[in-house]
């Protein structure tokens, strides 16, 4: 399929690379995608980055029907441009359409889309350290129409950001408060799913925490309020006793790339892996004992976030006396190593973008 690309005539200048942060700047070209019911998805192209026109009666706008993903694109010491673990992406972004009663697309198109925008805009690849090429996916329903039901049109989007790490202090281990008040999913609703009602419902939690000094927030679950779940936007891990446990995916926890991965690599290894409930009472009660080793989180802007410190209620629990653990290190490290190709990808894993 052939994707047609008008160039801008305008090209931004490029920020300086050691004060991308995250999210904030944006390239030259965004790549668009529609869907009506006459033509099913329809005229992709890559055209300059600006404004989306949007009806105020776009059910987006009033019932919130929108996905999105988020992977990146490296730069390798040799100056190629790789993506990581791109068609897992492709696919949870399905398995959220499906959840939203969106039409799905095509993987392929959906792979060459990626390619040939990160292709038109590979410059923007920074090769400075921690740094990469935010790629982010989005599909909103267009309908102007109020009354719930689904969208008969959508449109598609695509746009990349550089960034640097995640955290501006970089992998250092982080202070989490355990949310007790609000919810983020319930199993039967969207927590598996990547759209951005699951992240509405977080922000008033993470403001919280914020305010008191905290990096982000643990949730337990909907209903018996006990069960750990996630760490803010990202995957939770323990390893307790030299176990590895994680909370299973069961409906309301996102299946995170960087959790499978961690997973995958831990297995690799042959390192002892539980995916089970874990009480925040379990938590308490083996780091009192002396059997927490480590907790970290993973996910895609960071990777992996080392966790020093829990607070639940009156109860402070300091992690491997606030160090980042070997394990964490360990799996930094390797994901590292494969995504900026200072390793070899033994995993299948990388998809090469071709200049």
């Amino acid at each position: 399929m052939n994707i047609p690309v008008a160039r801008t005539p305008s090209p931004k200048p490029k920020p300086n690379p050691a004060e991308l942060g995250f999210g904030q700047y944006f390239t030259d070209h965004m790549f668009l995608y529609n869907y009506s019911p006459e033509k099913g998805w329809h005229d992709p192209r890559v055209v300059p980055y600006g404004p989306l026109a949007l009806d105020p009666a776009s059910m987006v706008l009033h019932y919130g029907q929108e996905v999105f993903e988020g992977l990146k694109a490296y730069r390798a010491s040799n100056g190629s441009v790789q993506m990581f673990r791109a068609i897992d992406n492709i696919r949870r972004f399905n398995s959220s359409n499906t959840r939203l009663s969106i039409p799905e697309i095509d993987e392929g198109i959906f792979m060459r889309a990626m390619e040939t925008l990160v292709r038109t805009d590979i410059d923007w690849v920074p090769s400075e350290k921690d740094t990469s090429l935010y790629i982010r996916p989005f599909l909103v329903a267009t309908d102007s129409h109020l009354g719930v039901r689904a969208s008969n049109t959508y449109m598609f989007v695509i746009i990349l950001s550089p960034v640097g790490a995640y955290y501006a202090g970089g992998m250092s281990p982080t202070r989490i408060l355990v949310e007790d008040e609000d919810v983020r999913a319930v199993r039967g609703g969207m927590g598996y799913a990547k759209t951005g009602a699951n992240y509405a419902a977080t922000i008033r939690a993470q403001e919280r925490a914020k305010h008191k000094g905290f990096t982000q927030v643990l949730w337990l679950d909907g209903v018996e309020r006990k069960y750990i779940e996630e760490v803010g936007t990202s995957n939770a891990f323990f390893v307790i006793d030299g176990t590895v446990v994680t909370p299973p995916l069961g409906g309301s926890i996102l299946p995170g790339i960087t959790r499978d991965s961690c997973l995958q690599l831990l297995r690799k290894w042959g390192e002892p892996v539980e995916e089970r409930q874990i009480s925040i009472d379990e938590i308490i009660s083996v780091s009192r004992a002396g059997r927490l080793d480590e907790a970290f989180a993973s996910g895609t802007a960071a990777v992996i976030s080392p966790v020093g410190e829990l607070v639940y209620k009156d109860a402070s629990v300091i992690i491997n006396n606030n160090q980042i653990g070997p394990l964490s290190q360990k799996l930094y490290d390797t994901l590292t190593d494969i995504q900026w190709g200072r390793r070899p990808d033994e995993m299948g894993w990388i998809t090469p973008v071709t200049q």
